[in-house]
């Protein structure tokens, strides 16, 4: 019974298959064909004869940008990004004053869509949660713009500043404080060497307030960071003070010895960084001097001159050659 029951679904099947295809081989006239998807071609599955060519698919086009929309298949068009405050999934109305055709638009149609773009804009940002996020990632991607950071450092400062604003943690602070401490904790996280006064620079609030902030948020999202390790320095201030690489890896070499001898625990990562390069540079025959280290670390004279004369005496380093 169970068997006559499969032969009679595998027949039915077939028939559709057939129904669904409805096309002859012109060779064999067999309806069992094969479409080839990156080719645009159907074949005859008997003889081998391209039936069809350049067809057109008008099913979805679906894009995956990660191992999930792979698998679920639910959607199509550009990735989801959290640098915008509705993930970039909203309508947008072009300011170009033109028709799909190119031609500018008659003042009448300009005045439409002028009054069309004004309630699409007030309709985006109605909440207040929403403006707030649309100041505050405009304002990460400002910094990050200015700091050249790449894309992954600003995905990761609007997840924790999205994350922010749902425990409401935003509330008796500025937008601007929360959104540059989340933009430096997103750079400690992801190991990026920016220091505090680099990220001070190009924010619209101190270097006091934006530690204060930074402080918070990691406290209460329980965000944990290692500490910042001075060898990510040497690549970006060796490159401001044109040392060579035999000098980098001098500088690095140093860095790893004083790890070693727990030279390094409380310091700053800068000045460690500077300190270490400063003996290399001498070590090594491209002597720069203290005031250039310390401007290109961003540090003053007194910390290099400080961090260095430690590493000497506690590694038993000599610089007479």
């Amino acid at each position: 019974m169970m068997k006559a029951k499969t032969k009679e679904q595998t027949s039915l099947i077939q028939e559709k298959k057939t129904e669904k295809v409805g096309i002859k081989c012109p060779n064999c006239e067999s309806t069992s064909t094969v479409r080839d998807h990156h080719q645009n071609i159907l074949i005859c599955k008997n003889c081998g004869r391209i039936i069809k060519k350049d067809i057109k698919d008008t099913g979805p086009e679906w894009r995956a940008y990660d191992q999930k929309e792979r698998e679920e298949r639910t959607r199509g068009g550009p990735p989801i990004t959290e640098t915008i405050h509705d993930k970039g999934l909203s309508t947008q109305i072009d300011w170009k004053n033109r028709d799909s055709r190119g031609k500018s638009l008659s003042p009448e149609r300009r005045s439409r869509m002028y009054r069309l773009r004004k309630w699409q804009k007030s309709t985006k940002l109605s909440e207040q949660k929403d403006r707030n996020l649309s100041t505050a990632l405009s304002e990460i991607n400002r910094m990050s713009s200015q700091l050249g950071l790449p894309r992954s450092v600003r995905e990761e400062t609007s997840k924790i500043y999205r994350k922010a604003v749902e425990e409401d943690l935003i509330r008796g602070h500025s937008i601007e404080g929360i959104a540059t401490a989340t933009l430096y904790l997103a750079c400690r996280k992801n190991q990026i060497p920016r220091t505090l006064d680099e990220i001070a620079e190009v924010s619209y609030t101190d270097k006091k307030e934006i530690g204060k902030n930074y402080r918070y948020i990691a406290r209460e999202l329980d965000i944990h960071l290692p500490p910042v390790d001075p060898v990510n320095y040497v690549s970006r201030f060796g490159s401001d003070l044109g040392i060579t690489g035999e000098v980098r890896t001098k500088a690095i070499e140093i860095i790893k010895k004083a790890k070693e001898k727990r030279i390094t625990s409380g310091k700053g990562p800068a000045g460690t960084a500077a300190g270490a390069i400063y003996i290399a540079s001498k070590m090594c025959g491209e002597s720069r001097t203290q005031k250039e280290v310390a401007d290109a670390a961003g540090v003053t004279a007194v910390t290099l001159r400080n961090r260095y004369k430690e590493m000497i005496e506690k590694l038993n380093l000599d610089l007479s050659s």
